[in-house]
């Protein structure tokens, strides 16, 4: 079987696997406004329960990167998908204890979720040629959005039909069967165990001196800052601030989830495209910074509009630019890493993370003082600072460096 050819059936389930995850993610924020009712939760209370899987899934990212590097990505997602999806039918356990329950599992979900990403990273880096790197990444992050958009859709659905304690029940089972599948589907994906940064501390100063490592992490939490606004805050800000119907506010939901599935995949091609005819250190620049700058100036037009569909609408393609220049963010980190491209992209994600992380919680304080706009206006200026990061970049380090040509 060639190269062409081996590497696509993995990148479609590593897509779904994305798209898995984010289902199971933002189905939370889906339930929230029952799930704050039923159990009498504040919305700062509700920001603390997606705290809680913020911070598991930040403090073992660079581990989860360690670990694919060393035990081979096809084994880790396989355990990292299977313990996610028994975490997510056991979150309706987690109402017994209401409050600290939900946080408990939470925190356990994130856990297992946290090996995901550089998983992908580190596969992307070892199966798939490097001029295919930044579409191949494109499509996997895809399916985050793709996860995204069906979630309010079918969730609502779910809990019209069986409430929500039984739709995570069955968010969690399909979650397993998605595991199996993979599993033993990619048997020919021969791991071979070695020690890479994981096994050789040393290495830890060469990566905390990486200039473009440091830029990509900084620029990186910014971009999760703002796009985990999206995931946990918007279903709520939609329903509960702007008083639209479950209905309406099931569709605009997903109207940012489907810019974001167009237009990931969209930024690794232009990226794999310009890096051909400009050379990659000018096209992850030129798309990253693009990407930033859109997404800011529809951002700042769409909170000024008082009409909800245009808002929704420049919002969501205001997401989707974000999304461009976070795949890049990835094709990126993947050239500079060389064989340790697992360890690279889970300390890139730590940093999104650290945003991701922040967000659900600040992003409902700043709107209970200012505002809703304000704590979307705070968004925007802190994805700016990947504008900085990107004309800061130098895409000059590792043997994995496109610009060299890479190495597969």
């Amino acid at each position: 079987m060639s190269n062409s050819v081996k590497y696509v059936w993995p990148v479609l389930l590593m897509a779904a696997f994305s798209m898995m995850s984010y289902f199971d993610r933002t189905i939370l924020s889906v339930a929230s406004p029952r799930i704050i009712q039923e159990f009498h939760l504040s919305e700062t209370q509700m920001g603390w329960i997606y705290f809680a899987f913020q911070a598991s899934y930040t403090l073992l990212m660079t581990h989860g990167g360690m670990w694919a590097d060393r035990f081979g990505p096809r084994r880790v997602l396989t355990i990292s998908t299977l313990g996610a999806g028994v975490l997510t039918a056991a979150f309706p356990v987690a109402a017994l204890g209401a409050l600290p329950g939900f946080l408990l599992v939470r925190f356990g979900f994130g856990a297992f979720t946290a090996p995901l990403y550089p998983s992908t990273g580190s596969l992307n880096a070892a199966w798939v040629p490097v001029e295919r790197r930044g579409q191949a990444q494109g499509a996997i992050n895809a399916g985050a959005g793709m996860g995204g958009a069906v979630s309010p859709l079918l969730f609502t659905w779910l809990m019209a039909m069986a409430g929500w304690r039984l739709s995570f029940v069955a968010a969690g089972v399909a979650t397993v069967l998605l595991a199996l599948l993979w599993h033993f589907t990619t048997r020919h994906m021969v791991e071979p165990s070695r020690k890479g940064v994981a096994g050789n501390a040393p290495q830890w100063r060469k990566l905390l001196e990486s200039r473009g490592l440091l830029l990509l992490t900084l620029g990186y939490f910014g971009i999760d800052y703002f796009e985990y606004i999206f995931f946990y805050w918007l279903y709520y800000y939609l329903s509960e601030v702007r008083h639209l119907s479950s209905a309406q506010t099931a569709v605009y939901t997903s109207f940012p989830f489907i810019a974001w599935v167009v237009m990931m995949p969209l930024g690794g091609y232009l990226c794999d495209v310009a890096a051909v005819r400009i050379g990659a250190h000018r096209a992850v620049r030129l798309v990253g910074i693009a990407g930033i700058a859109v997404s800011v100036v529809l951002l700042i037009a769409a909170l000024q509009s008082a009409d909800i569909l245009t808002t929704v609408i420049l919002l969501s393609i205001a997401f989707g630019s974000c999304a461009i220049s976070d795949v890049v963010s990835w094709s990126a980190v993947i050239s500079i890493a060389g064989k340790d491209a697992g360890t690279y992209c889970g300390i890139m994600n730590t940093g999104g993370n650290l945003g991701g992380m922040i967000a659900p919680v600040l992003t409902p304080w700043i709107a209970s003082q200012y505002g809703w706009s304000a704590g979307l206006y705070f968004g925007g200026a802190v994805v700016s600072i990947a504008l900085v990061t990107w004309l800061l970049f130098r895409n000059q380090e590792g043997a994995g460096s496109i610009a060299s040509g890479g190495s597969s």
